[in-house]
């Protein structure tokens, strides 16, 4: 299969590859390498030929070269997906003139307060950025995330006009164009910040993995610990997606790559279309969680957070790890269930050959993490570990970054960052909008206020609201909105900080694998020529767990590896437990005792919810309810369906 994909797209919205051909090529490539070797020069130090702007006008050189590159890529209509426009030109070449304009005055904006009080020359400048930051989030983020960031982008020219709490302080429309612009709190805001100071070289890690095989590799690493196994092509899918996922940050490119392999060889193994589809789906969606690299919302949430980014992909292991074995659990019950076998052996690579061809992707993981968690090298890590893996690479021919790969990698690069770089200034303008008129503050509060201080009710709201916003948002976005709004009323009430942003998180993820939206499912049944309807139940039924998951981290901190060891290891144990009983509910078949019937599925459901949630008395409760469930099945007859083959 080709391993070549996109690193970290934040949109879910396929640029027009068709267009990046010939003087679109070139340019798109020379923008996104000036764009990286400015990154580089930032975050080193370097001062190459003498240059090392101010923090403010570093961000508006990124945003005017990335917005540029958004521009030659996406096309503004379905007419022009295979061609550049020349309207296209200009915009490219307006964002980074303002880019140039603001950031040459960079020192003039601080200094002299230029958000508050500009020049003409500037606010005009400032009104033509915006106005292409909108049209990038509409090529980008498509019309829901428009409309969104159109309303709170403008918020403060009417919030005096909103009633209670929805008040707040009235800005003029130029007053809103300087804040927005030439503020902090805005389109060069934490997200911005966040893209700029980490995610480009984490992007650059990702796209250096896939352009040297690394794709391939850990295709073949899992084919060969799982494909034999019962069901063995789904548990492939769920473990290649994962660990391809964590790299890439992006779900429906992981689809697109890892999909384009696993979907046909479940489904000629004998997995149902819609089932194929929906493990894909599903397995590709879990990938934003998995630690190292996750997606780039990892990255804004430890800014939010005020924490090192290490600290979020600690939080987030446990989770994820769980996530992954409730879908392991349900593939080989279904396998079981229904008699599906493994790959024949002819297919499967061995393991010690694939580890030595490999090696190298492993090693410079296995540094970007040492240098992540040990040395907490955020900004400078990546770059190390894509230097190593470059270098490594270079003894092996296929293996080795090629003048083609080099190209490739550039292209990668800019393909994402351009997405990254379009969406994120747009949400920038929401978290302006909220930040400046004083309403983030009043709809904590609110919320609080209307909860009556009820933990369970408040979190049950913060679920329905992600999950809603999700549908429309990409899950960056919807994050973004949700910490600024309901994450601090959360945290006020008691409980932990950083699960509570993880909740929002994975609630805002949800919408991928759900109807009527699903994104991830629509995109997984293309592939597999399945009823995307279908494919989403089933994709919803699959990552049902995830439903609970977060309920259970939120509450009990030491699923995010907070507290004693001895507490944090059996809350672990107790967790798998009941993920493997929910598996096994969802699924309808019980090891050893076979397939059975509702009443004991029932049974299994209650020992899971029992046991997801911490205590003794709700322990005993769940150990009871699994212990009659076996009694059921092994005991009477009419409760098992069908006995195991042995």
């Amino acid at each position: 299969m080709s391993s070549k994909q996109t690193a970290m797209p934040e949109s879910e919205q396929e640029p027009s590859r068709t267009r990046v051909h010939g003087a679109v090529y070139w340019t798109v490539l020379s923008l996104g390498a000036l764009g990286l070797l400015m990154a580089i020069n930032q975050t080193f130090t370097l001062r190459l030929l003498g240059f090392m702007p101010l923090g403010n006008s570093f961000l508006y050189y990124l945003i005017g070269l990335f917005l540029a590159v958004a521009f030659l890529i996406y096309p503004a209509r379905k007419a022009d997906a295979r061609r550049t426009p020349w309207y296209d030109w200009v915009l490219a070449i307006l964002a980074i003139g303002c880019a140039i304009f603001l950031g040459y005055h960079g020192l003039s904006i601080i200094e002299e307060g230029w958000d508050y009080s500009a020049p003409v020359q500037a606010t005009v400048v400032s009104a033509i950025l915006l106005l292409l930051i909108i049209e990038g989030v509409r090529r980008c983020g498509g019309t829901p995330l428009l409309v969104v960031v159109l309303l709170f982008g403008a918020y403060p020219i009417f919030a005096d006009s909103m009633p209670g709490f929805l008040w707040g302080t009235q800005y003029t429309l130029g007053e809103t164009v300087r804040a927005h612009v030439m503020g902090v709190e805005s389109i060069i805001g934490i997200p911005m910040q966040v893209v700029a100071n980490l995610v480009i070289g984490f992007v650059v890690f990702g796209a250096a993995l896939t352009v040297t095989g690394g794709g391939d590799f850990f295709m073949n690493f899992a084919t060969s610990l799982m494909g034999s196994s019962r069901g063995g092509p789904a548990k492939v899918a769920v473990l290649s997606s994962g660990l391809m996922g964590s790299l890439s940050g992006s779900v429906i490119s992981n689809i697109l790559t890892t999909g384009a392999f696993t979907i046909p060889t479940m489904k000629r193994t004998g997995y149902p279309a819609q089932y194929a589809g929906a493990v894909e789906a599903c397995a590709s969606t879990g990938g934003t969680l998995m630690p190292p690299v996750m997606g780039a919302v990892a990255f804004i949430m430890a800014s939010f957070l005020g924490v090192p980014y290490a600290d979020v992909v600690v939080a987030a292991f446990l989770p994820a790890v769980l996530f992954y074995m409730a879908l392991l659990f349900q593939v080989d019950n279904y396998a079981a269930r229904e008699g599906l076998k493994g790959l024949p052996p002819e297919e499967i690579p061995k393991l010690g050959p694939v580890l030595k061809d490999g090696w190298p992707y492993l090693f410079s993981l296995g540094m970007l993490i040492y240098m992540l968690l040990v040395m907490r090298l955020e900004s400078y890590a990546p770059y190390y570990a894509t230097v190593v893996l470059l270098v490594i690479s270079a003894f092996k021919k296929s293996h080795r970054l090629s003048l083609t790969r080099l190209l490739d990698l550039l292209k990668e690069l800019s393909v994402s960052v351009a997405n990254l770089v379009a969406i994120l200034a747009g949400i920038g303008l929401v978290v302006g909008g909220l930040s400046y008129t004083g309403v983030a503050g009043a709809f904590s509060r609110e919320l609080l206020l209307y909860a009556g201080g009820s933990i369970p009710l408040m979190l049950i709201a913060g679920a329905v609201t992600s999950f809603v916003l999700g549908m429309g948002m990409t899950v960056s976005a919807c994050y973004i909105f949700l910490s600024i709004l309901l994450a601090p009323a959360l945290i006020e009430a008691g409980l932990n900080p950083l699960a509570s942003h993880l909740f929002i998180l994975y609630w805002g993820m949800m919408s991928y694998i759900t109807p009527p939206v699903s994104l991830a499912a629509i995109t997984a049944a293309n592939v597999a020529g399945a009823n995307a309807w279908a494919t989403g139940l089933n994709a919803m039924r699959l990552g049902s767990v995830l439903f609970i998951l977060p309920f259970m981290f939120v509450v009990n901190p030491a699923l995010i590896l907070q507290g004693e060891v001895g507490v944090i290891l059996l809350a672990a144990l107790t967790a798998i437990t009941a993920m493997w009983i929910f598996a096994s509910g969802l699924e309808g078949y019980l090891y050893r005792a076979g397939t059975v019937a509702w009443p004991v599925r029932i049974a299994l459901f209650i020992a899971g919810g029992m046991l997801a949630f911490p205590g003794f008395k709700t322990d005993a409760v769940g150990i009871g309810s699994l212990a009659l469930a076996y009694a059921l099945a092994m005991f009477v007859p009419s409760m098992c369906l069908r006995r195991p083959a042995h």
